[in-house]
């Protein structure tokens, strides 16, 4: 097992000698054999450094460990290797050494929502395994303002899982012996953690790779439809993807008012139900927008029955009517998102449309021949922010 010595121990963990030796002497971190430091003594040193930095005063956590309100030897456990040291290379260093843009590499801690870094700041040991992803990035001709972007969304996109996992963590694991001595508390950690920190990884990964392939799978799809339609064999699809905003008045009022735990009940049951509509239909959902969700459909048929299914369900799952927009056409995608006049348009059919309502564009009418729908023209309409009246339609179920 590698070991330290103060010197190193104190520079892996981000704090001065100084304070490494006044921890010491508190007997918050004790070293072993020799003096030296284990990977867990670092792990300690690097957790009581960021109490210290928050203002927590040494004595007291240290009286508190005495008093076994506190235990920190739960770090000892390799299943906290997330609390990897500091290196011993700066990230100017590593990035005159590997060849990548300063600012690219300095995406990689503000991604994770740290503190900004600076060139000469030490890189940790868990973000130099980013590093690598970065060179083949580069080596396969990305742009550097390219893969900066991508770090920053892999950054976004793993942080609300990993927020929202911690938050379990503290309610189910720690909640329930809250109430026990420190080494129950860390016993109790330690155990989760050991369980549940191998699995989460490889769930991780291979969520990437069932994402992957389908992103794979849609793009070689395309190419492959694509070139047969310039070929002549066969017919070019005409059908433009569909924008969809779906609003539920009042629904941050309405989740405010019940409180923190009914409001993410609520939440989630919306997530769920647009989900799963969404999906079935061939669309997903983009982004949340306080009151309302936006979503790509690859068809407008199939969007505007996956609308009204929406619009028809949510009052059931107990939340406010629904009023649902949606607008045929081009768009931009760049960074995760939409973006153009489609998107803009299918926005302010939503905030026309009245609770309960579907309304559509005519853009929309012409590129849907599904037998379930039907359509009644509403005439020209003034949308506030578009550049000429647009002729919208009222969509429902046709009846039997």
């Amino acid at each position: 097992m590698t070991d330290f010595s103060r010197q190193e121990a104190a520079a892996r963990a981000g704090i001065d000698q100084e304070t490494l030796d006044h921890l010491v002497e508190l007997k918050i971190v004790q070293p072993g054999e020799g003096d030296r430091f284990r990977e867990g003594a670092v792990r300690k040193l690097a957790l009581v450094g960021s109490l210290l930095a928050g203002g927590i005063p040494a004595a007291a956590l240290a009286a508190k460990i005495r008093a076994g309100d506190f235990d920190l030897n739960f770090l000892d456990s390799p299943s906290f290797d997330t609390f990897t040291a500091l290196s011993g290379r700066t990230f100017e260093e590593v990035a005159s050494e590997r060849g990548i843009p300063i600012e690219v590499l300095l995406a990689i801690r503000e991604s994770v929502g740290a503190a900004v870094a600076r060139p000469g700041d030490h890189v940790s040991e868990v973000e130099l395994e980013i590093v690598p992803s970065i060179e083949a990035q580069l080596a396969s001709g990305f742009p550097p303002d390219t893969v900066e972007r991508l770090v920053r969304i892999l950054g976004d996109s793993l942080r609300r899982y990993v927020l929202a996992g911690a938050e379990a963590f503290r309610s189910h694991i720690i909640g329930p012996v809250a109430n026990a001595s420190g080494e129950e508390i860390g016993a109790a950690a330690e155990a989760a953690s050991e369980r549940m920190s191998g699995p989460i990884e490889h769930a991780i990964v291979g969520m990437y790779r069932a994402q992957l392939r389908h992103a794979y799978t849609s793009n070689i799809v395309d190419g492959i439809t694509s070139e047969l339609a310039a070929s002549g064999i066969v017919e070019s699809n005409e059908r433009p993807p569909a924008m969809c905003f779906l609003d539920i008045t009042g629904f941050t009022r309405l989740t405010s008012e019940r409180g923190d735990k009914a409001a993410a009940d609520l939440a989630d049951v919306l997530g769920r139900l647009v989900t799963r509509v969404s999906v079935e239909h061939g669309g997903r959902p983009v982004k949340w927008l306080g009151d309302g969700v936006m979503f790509h459909f690859r068809e407008p048929g199939p969007g505007v029955v996956a609308a009204l299914t929406m619009a028809d369900e949510v009052p059931r799952a107990g939340l406010p009517p629904a009023h649902v927009g949606l607008h045929a056409g081009p768009v931009v995608f760049q960074d995760g998102d939409y973006y153009g006049t489609t998107v803009n348009l299918a926005s302010r059919i939503a905030d026309y449309a009245r609770p309960g309502e579907v309304l559509v564009s005519r853009a929309v009418v012409d590129a849907t021949s599904d037998p379930q729908v039907e359509f009644t023209a509403l005439g020209q309409i003034e949308l506030k922010g578009a550049a000429g009246p647009i002729e919208l339609y009222a969509a429902r179920r046709r009846s039997s």
